[in-house]
């Protein structure tokens, strides 16, 4: 006879026991019943928030209907364990029916912890927690314009993107004097707050909220100290409490501060049943991560199969994308350990902080911080947990590979026993051991066989150079995916919607990808259907990320600036009229730009549409400030009015500028047009940069400016215009077809083996037989290009969309400006 096991809960850590379960072959032993309160099979948590924009519950789903019924594991959904009685060894449900079992196991996980705040019982206050708690939010947020999420951690955070995405003005407010002070510390947070800003979120923090105002409905929020703001819908997202309820009532022991009191093997008082998850109090407190919730799972499996294995803690590390931010936290992050030397890296241009924390003796990495590029964070967490010796140089551990610096080591020189995927425990020997022994050749296939990468998705990125440095090893060809909803490069990509003619996103990913997307993968298919087709960004709005959705860059205070093309820098006084009178009509602030355009500041996002409409009329266009696509072709007088000048670098730079605006392109390009050797257009400096020369012109490629900068290569020499913009179109149409996500043409070329010849070769020599098909693409879009600017002007369905209220059409009162040098900027931080 199989033992009976009761599950009780129906969450990730109760599905991954079920999983571990049927790995290990126990089900010959035992049988399993599950009891769930909620009407939905396990479902993702970690990506709970994607069921908010659109995702279907099914897609969520840990495991599908069928696999519980091939395992003949029972389901039992829309219902409550109310009782114990553990000497009978019964399961008392809600429905009156009990359930026998010999051996009890409590997964019952944790529920949103609800400050006692006075009105908390109001219409509009919610908690972010199941997927019905999300469907209320989203029924109840098409009557919000404002909106409070208290709580500044991970959920929080997602809570406020969500309805700020519907159009809600919305404020953070927390009672610590930061966010997220677990994984942060001050210098690290102010960073992210300033990113928080940028993108329009109210931040509000060391305070507590004495009251929800309103009557039935909460109408405002009133801080301890008097002051208050309004809103129409509060989410509470203030951590968590474990579900011991039933262990309470049952008579187990559980924690003063609550939680089910277990022992390393995961028992509980009472012999028999057992507690996993965020349920368990273990080691002396709560694990909120699916990391150690998973590994909890674990080892219970390994205790019913015989074995010894005992649960001593676990890795908080964490790696979070945060409104457009990264963050990611690992080891002793803040510093406690005594006399450890703090190293940190600040970039207020770029908004980039690291800090790590090295051992005394300098020999150990012991945590870190990272905030807006976590590209280093997996290899640094191998560092720190392997306790691999540091170099003579620690910083450079700062510089990171992302910036073609940091300390090199290789994924293959990590042991075989090091855990890359701490949700699932699988160790770097067994995801090469898929790869050699049986043939794995991508990251899903790694997924399916090792189940690396399938918790909270940390991992992927070293699962994917894993793979990618063993299968080089092996002398395999290998490919970058995009990310791990498509199992195809960029440039596959490209292919697959040009050749298949697919023109929206939900098409690619239902034809060529699975799951539900990411913000890699939507925003990169925005910019290739723009790039393939044509068609202005705007049509893809629910994919792109904030400037592209409003065709402007946003800037600090929620305002946007407003950016016309002026070809090759070259502008009528009637025009420079044009512009001076605008920007007094609408107040902007204004400023000559690096790129010999004008810049105006401070539009609020319902002013757009009507601010181009004027520029239109008055023989404008939009400038594609904000896009991934050519920026400028900055120019000097030339030969028109210098003395020096040798060709009319003014000219040819309209005429380059005209021909490629609206280009969409894996990173922004710029181009440069000088009238002689003396170089005042910087035209070395830029994507490319052409130069006169006694015989013509000579083509530079591949330079840029910025944070790395690069200088740009010689292409070609002493050719006339006709040939230049001919190795012009071929050169970019290699380039928007073949470079990989954000990636800037000297990354790109540096990338390419053979470099500069090799590009000489294809452009030139057209050494692919590609060159006639360059041509003609890139006659496409010079034929079919439409100003973006005027598409929302003259769609009304478009326009409409520019606004602040998703359910109104009032200005966002919210925005405040000081005054400046006789304009105005933003009220200061």
């Amino acid at each position: 006879m199989k033992e009976k096991i009761i599950i009780v809960g129906n969450g990730m850590t109760a599905v991954k026991f079920c999983q571990k379960m049927v790995d290990a072959g126990l089900l010959n032993k035992f049988e399993l019943t599950v009891v769930g309160e909620e009407p939905h099979y396990g479902y993702d948590r970690v990506h709970l928030t994607s069921y908010y924009t659109g995702t279907p519950v099914k897609d969520l789903h840990l495991a599908p209907k069928e696999w519980y019924k091939e395992n003949s594991i029972e389901v039992i959904k829309n219902t409550k364990v109310i009782d114990i009685d553990k000497l009978k060894k019964t399961a008392l449900l809600d429905n009156e029916s009990a359930l026998s079992y010999d051996i009890l196991v409590l997964a019952t996980g944790s529920s949103a912890f609800v400050p006692p705040i006075e009105g908390r019982e109001k219409d509009g206050v919610f908690v972010y927690r199941t997927i019905y708690d999300l469907a209320l939010i989203k029924e109840y947020v098409k009557d919000a314009k404002k909106g409070v999420v208290i709580g500044g951690g991970l959920l929080g955070l997602e809570a406020a993107k969500a309805i700020m995405d519907d159009g809600v003005e919305c404020s953070i407010v927390d009672r610590n004097p930061w966010l997220m002070g677990r994984q942060l510390d001050k210098r690290g947070a102010s960073f992210l707050h300033k990113k928080l800003d940028a993108h329009g979120l109210n931040i509000i923090t060391d305070t507590n909220i004495a009251r929800f105002l309103g009557d039935e409905k909460v109408t405002g929020v009133e801080f301890i100290d008097g002051t208050s703001i309004d809103t129409d819908i509060v989410i509470i997202s203030s951590g968590i409490k474990a579900r011991d309820e039933l262990a309470v009532k049952a008579g187990l022991e559980v924690g003063k501060a609550g939680g089910i009191l277990v022992d390393e093997g995961m028992e509980t008082t009472f012999p028999g049943i057992y507690a996993i998850g965020e349920c368990a109090l273990a080691v002396g407190m709560i694990w909120g991560l699916v990391a150690p919730c998973y590994e909890m799972a674990d080892v219970l499996v390994e205790r019913l199969n015989g074995n010894d294995k005992s649960f001593t803690g676990s890795d908080m590390s964490t790696k979070l994308k945060l409104i457009g931010s990264e963050v990611a936290s690992f080891g002793d992050a803040l510093g406690n350990t005594p006399d450890c030397i703090p190293l940190m890296l600040e970039n207020k241009f770029t908004h980039v902080y690291k800090r790590i924390n090295i051992s005394p003796d300098g020999k150990y990495l012991l945590g870190g911080i990272l905030v807006g590029d976590a590209a280093d964070y997996n290899m640094l967490l191998q560092i720190y947990k392997n306790k691999i010796l540091l170099p003579p140089n620690p910083e450079s551990l700062l510089t990171g590979a992302s910036q073609g610096g940091g300390f090199k080591l290789s994924v293959l020189d990590l042991a075989d026993d090091a855990v890359i995927c701490s949700c699932e425990g699988v160790t770097k020997g067994k995801i090469c051991g898929a790869i050699e022994d049986d043939d794995v050749t991508s990251v899903a296939g790694l997924k399916k066989c090792t189940k690396a990468g399938t918790g909270c998705g940390g991992c992927v990125p070293m699962v994917d150079d894993i793979l990618t440095a063993t299968l080089k090893k092996q002398g395999k060809d290998t490919k970058k995916v995009v990310c791990e909803h498509f199992d195809y490069t960029r440039q596959e990509l490209y292919d697959i919607v040009k050749l298949e003619g697919i023109k929206t996103y939900t098409d690619l990913l239902h034809k060529k990808g699975h799951g539900a997307g990411c913000e890699i993968c939507k925003p990169l298919t925005a910019s290739l259907l723009a790039s393939i087709w044509n068609e202005p960004i705007v049509k893809h709005q629910q994919i792109q990320d904030t400037n592209d959705k409003f065709l402007g860059n946003i800037q600090r205070g929620g305002t946007y600036s407003i950016v016309p093309r002026i070809p090759g820098g070259e502008i009528t006084p009637e025009k420079l009229e044009v512009i001076g009178r605008i920007g007094k009509k609408y107040d902007l602030y204004c400023k000559i730009t690096g790129g010999q355009r004008i810049d105006l500041f401070g539009a609020r996002v319902d002013q757009l549409p009507t601010i181009w409409e004027e520029l239109i009329n008055e023989g404008f266009e939009s400038g594609h400030a904000y896009g991934k696509s050519l920026r400028t072709v900055k120019s000097c007088v030339g030969s028109t009015w210098c003395r020096f000048g040798l060709h009319d670098s003014v000219s040819f730079a309209i005429e380059i500028e005209n021909r490629y605006k609206g280009l969409r392109s894996p990173h922004k390009l710029k181009g440069g047009v000088s009238g002689c050797v003396r170089e005042c257009a910087e035209a070395r400096g830029k994507d490319f940069g052409i130069i006169a020369t006694e015989k013509g012109w000579n083509l530079f490629v591949c330079g840029n400016g910025g944070a790395n900068p690069a200088h740009a290569q010689l292409m070609a020499s002493d050719i006339d215009s006709e040939t230049c913009i001919k190795y012009l179109d071929r050169f970019l149409m290699y380039y928007i077809k073949t470079a990989s996500p954000l990636t800037r043409t000297s990354k790109w070329l540096a990338g390419l083996e053979g470099g500069m010849e090799y590009l000489k070769e294809v452009v030139i020599n057209d050494s692919l037989g590609m060159a006639e098909q360059f041509e003609k693409d890139m006659q496409y879009m010079v034929d079919t290009y439409k100003c973006e600017w005027k598409e929302v002007v003259d769609n009304p369905e478009l326009r409409a969309k520019f606004k602040a209220f998703a359910n109104s059409d009032e200005p966002d009162s919210s925005i405040k400006f000081v005054p400046m040098r006789n304009q105005k900027m933003p009220t200061p931080w």
